[in-house]
């Protein structure tokens, strides 16, 4: 039996939940005051996975050294994965050597789809993503477009055409109910990305947003576009804080067509007008 399906079996015995953000709970003795209440529940909450290991069809977009594709199928077991990087497969054994050989390989006998020279901003253009079936999530993890230019507008400009390019590109391979998942360090200059905003505007809604959890991706090592730093660098990106948002398509809103041209069906005419008016200002102000 092929790994991944081995897999797929083991997930699903322990994964029943169709919910892929339901958490498990367990007994927990009762806080004995009631101002430790919230404390207590926040430090036994359990960390959440931005996606289903037994059931999601996942795909990894702009991989560095592909630990944590790795990661996901060694420690979570997932079912169905493609991993894709920009660079082509000998820059980037040679950026991140020696370990993203190591890890390609064991992914590969994994039954894992590894796809090179994949344009995060160009998903709906690869001939391999768009034959293929579509996926329930797709990952970003820590996009950036490299280079040392101390700009940092130019910096923020270019990082925020990249998240568009890809939230335009990644639309095109959602399955119905799929998800984008975004995931960027704290602090300037990535919050001055507007990565909600760009979203926004790309056609999509925040379903949630969570801390991003190192720990729950044993083996993973934060990888610098640049590529390896000798001495490894003076920080590690698995220490930063970072958050992750999973996005869902904003669904359409039908024009009442019909109704306007049959204002006897109940769209049209001036009450009609009013309630429509009236709804798109609470609209407005749900939104803050």
């Amino acid at each position: 039996m092929p790994n991944s399906k081995k897999r797929k079996l083991i997930g699903l015995k322990h994964h029943k939940s169709k919910n892929p953000h339901k958490v498990i709970k367990h007994p927990s003795n009762a806080p004995s005051a009631a101002t430790s209440k919230s404390t207590t529940k926040a430090q036994s909450r359990p960390p959440i996975l931005p996606f289903d290991p037994a059931t999601d069809r996942i795909l990894l977009a702009g991989e560095g050294d592909f630990s944590f594709a790795r990661s996901l199928i060694d420690h979570h077991a997932v079912c169905d994965l493609t991993a894709t990087c920009f660079d082509s497969e000998s820059v980037l054994l040679e950026k991140y050597a020696p370990q993203a050989s190591e890890h390609i390989s064991q992914l590969v006998e994994e039954g894992t789809t590894v796809l090179y020279d994949v344009d995060a901003t160009k998903l709906d253009k690869h001939k391999a993503l768009t034959k293929s079936a579509r996926f329930d999530k797709v990952l970003f993890n820590f996009p950036h477009i490299g280079g040392k230019s101390k700009d940092v507008n130019r910096q923020v400009r270019s990082n925020q055409a990249l998240l568009i390019g890809f939230f335009s590109s990644a639309k095109a391979l959602l399955a119905p109910g799929g998800s984008v998942v975004v995931t960027l360090f704290e602090g300037e200059p990535y919050t001055l990305w507007n990565v909600k905003d760009l979203a926004r505007h790309s056609g999509y809604d925040l379903q949630r947003s969570m801390k991003f959890e190192a720990g729950l991706y044993p083996e993973y090592r934060h990888a610098r576009t640049l590529g390896n730093i000798e001495g490894g660098g003076g920080w590690k990106g698995e220490d930063r804080e970072a958050r992750t948002y999973v996005f869902e398509v904003r669904e359409e809103k039908k024009t009442g067509w019909d109704d306007m041209r049959h204002p006897d069906r109940g769209g049209g005419g001036r009450k009609g007008k009013r309630k429509r008016d009236e709804g798109s200002d609470s609209e407005s102000e749900g939104e803050g």
